[in-house]
């Protein structure tokens, strides 16, 4: 049986999704989150020595890393063509994207959260101003700035055919799917981005992706002192005359 550890608002929603959409059977062990340090607390510590999430076990084997547990999931167990054959345009595709979400985009959203925390952080009266100068200048003077020509760049991607790779769903979906909801999550998707909302719309529609949230609960973490963007009620979009962007077609039953 493959059981996966989960922390809410974490990387293993990652791999909820997938299992969800291989139609595996897997079971999931809850860890919850420290109240005031948001860290995942002592018991999922006591699985992995790192202490992160996701942690999947499976035929005795321990393995951590979203991206290599969706990989070896799909090596072992993929029978919907979640993966491009090798020798295809696609597969370098799949594997740039596979590799770009945790390496050019979840790294922003990371300092977004810490720098806000840090914003938000008690600290003496006489040095709360210089805190969060300091800490507006680094999120205005360049966290921000590169995530938009990063989201401009993904922005202008999907435009093609509304997924990472090619015209049909695949994993690469899901690892930049979770790294865009983070930061749609947190408000930093502009409405200009209509190519990234359609994305968004369309991996919210998959039924897969709908029951791996009911399993999952909380997807991100809001910025503190900020209210959690709620994800928006999906329905069908009405075409209209002046439509401009146009949501991927769900293939979920390919």
């Amino acid at each position: 049986m493959i059981t996966l550890h989960h922390l809410e608002a974490s990387r293993s929603f990652r791999i909820i999704w997938l299992l969800e959409e291989l139609e595996l059977s897997y079971q999931i062990e809850r860890h919850e989150r420290h109240p005031e340090t948001m860290r995942a607390q002592s018991s999922l510590k006591a699985i992995h020595p790192l202490g992160k999430a996701p942690v999947l076990h499976d035929n005795g084997f321990t393995l951590i890393e979203s991206g290599a547990i969706i990989e070896y999931l799909l090596n072992r167990y993929d029978n919907r063509g979640l993966r491009p054959p090798i020798c295809s345009e696609d597969y370098l595709r799949y594997s740039q994207w596979m590799h770009f979400a945790e390496g050019s985009l979840m790294p922003p959203a990371l300092l977004t959260l810490v720098l806000n925390k840090m914003a938000n952080a008690r600290v003496p009266f006489f040095a709360r101003s210089i805190v969060k100068k300091t800490v507006n200048a680094t999120l205005d003077g360049f966290v921000i700035p590169d995530l938009n020509v990063k989201l401009d760049f993904l922005d202008t991607e999907l435009g093609t055919t509304g997924w990472f790779c090619g015209s049909h769903f695949s994993a690469a979906d899901i690892q930049m799917g979770f790294a865009l909801q983070v930061l749609h999550g947190r408000g930093l998707v502009g409405d200009h981005l209509s190519n990234i909302k359609a994305f968004l719309e369309a991996i919210r529609l998959r039924p897969a992706y709908q029951r791996a949230k009911e399993k999952a609960g909380l997807l991100t973490l809001s910025l503190p002192g900020k209210n959690e963007f709620q994800e928006p009620t999906v329905a069908p979009a009405q075409p209209s005359a002046d439509s401009t962007a146009t949501a991927p077609a769900d293939d979920s039953k390919r």
